[in-house]
């Protein structure tokens, strides 16, 4: 018998795979050393070409599905420069073997604008939806530090199947997180993880390859006995996340170790293995949306890990809202049995009380 959601879950991590043959390329031809954001920087041409790929797939394969993705065509449709180069990356981009069969293609320029387009879905809690975000962590990408290719899929606005690609992150499980991981990274022995998780199926990491899916294990997170030895991860940018308002919650908690700060969904890959075990991403503005690509598939490999994810005010992050996570404010996430207690701190030292 079939377990649920197999063939979805198959698609996505090959999808997830293919397309980061081609951000690792973009990196290597084009993003060294740069830090330009403007159109034509490695950016936004990795973005453009991984979310074609990704797109291509699902719509060869699930046909009738909605989709929320971080791009969209408009600005390829203006500049034939821009869009010829990605055109060029994403049709020389491809799995070996008979992989590739599974998975649809990009015809030609004219397609590649409509591909991108799928993914103006604005979402909601009816039907099946994926979400997409080609690159997630673009200064962890540019810097050659961590960074995620994310796709999830919902069901009603509930997460069902959640994948990660994560080129620059250790294969092994059991590596601990060091202090240099959010930058030069990317020595490709040893490197590059898919995480992935079915609902009710657990959570799972392979290595991440180029052409068949590798053998996976069974992955959960870590159980924290001595809050002192805990890790917390956040992010690198102190736009995303308070990191002063962490700091105190890490010291209220008796955490001694400095925080591991990186970019990218990587950080739900890493607590979910045992890497490390807490992740606070904390409000840096009252008006802030968080966007549901951000956040869908490392909420659900989170929790088949063992683990809980919920926002500052301790709800569960709603995916059914629309394109962002509107009625929620911040992210915390920690295993099943300590997460209440980082709760309370995290609401002690923002005043939620």
């Amino acid at each position: 018998m079939t377990s649920p959601y197999a063939r979805e879950l198959e698609i996505a991590q090959l999808a997830v795979q293919r397309a980061a043959i081609l951000t690792k390329r973009v990196f290597r031809e084009k993003a060294k050393g740069t830090v330009s954001k403007d159109d034509a920087s490695p950016v936004t041409i990795g973005d453009f070409g991984a979310q074609a790929l990704i797109i291509a797939a699902l719509r060869a394969n699930f046909p009738g599905d909605a989709i929320v993705a971080e791009e969209e065509a408009a600005q390829l449709r203006s500049d034939a420069g821009l869009r010829g180069l990605i055109w060029d990356l994403v049709r020389s981009t491809r799995l070996s073997g008979a992989a590739e069969e599974a998975l649809g293609g990009v015809r030609d320029e004219a397609d590649l604008l409509e591909v991108l387009d799928l993914g103006r879905s604005e979402g909601g809690r009816k039907g099946r939806v994926w979400t997409i975000d080609p690159i997630d962590g673009t200064k962890g990408f540019l810097r050659g530090g961590q960074y995620a290719l994310a796709l999830a899929l919902l069901e009603d606005g509930d997460v069902k199947v959640g994948v990660l690609g994560c080129p620059n992150l250790p294969v092994d499980d059991e590596a601990p997180l060091e202090a240099d991981i959010g930058a030069n990274q990317t020595d490709e022995e040893g490197r590059g993880v898919i995480f992935s998780a079915v609902v009710g199926q657990g959570a799972t990491s392979r290595p991440l390859g180029t052409g068949g899916l590798t053998e996976g294990k069974s992955i959960r997170m870590k159980e924290v006995t001595e809050m002192a030895n805990a890790c917390f991860c956040e992010s690198v940018e102190s736009g995303h996340s308070n990191q002063s308002d962490s700091a105190q919650i890490a010291q209220k908690l008796g955490i001694t170790k400095p925080s591991v700060r990186m970019d990218s969904q990587a950080k739900y890959g890493s607590i979910a293995r045992g890497a490390g075990d807490i992740y606070l991403r904390l409000p840096t503005s009252k008006t802030y949306q968080e966007k549901i690509w951000d956040h869908a598939a490392g909420d659900l490999i989170v929790r088949e890990a063992g683990g809980q994810v919920t926002d500052t005010k301790g709800q569960r992050l709603d995916f059914g809202v629309g394109r962002t996570l509107a009625t929620n404010s911040g992210v915390v996430a920690a295993p099943a049995a300590v997460h209440g207690r980082v709760l309370e701190v995290v609401q002690e030292v923002l005043g939620l009380k």
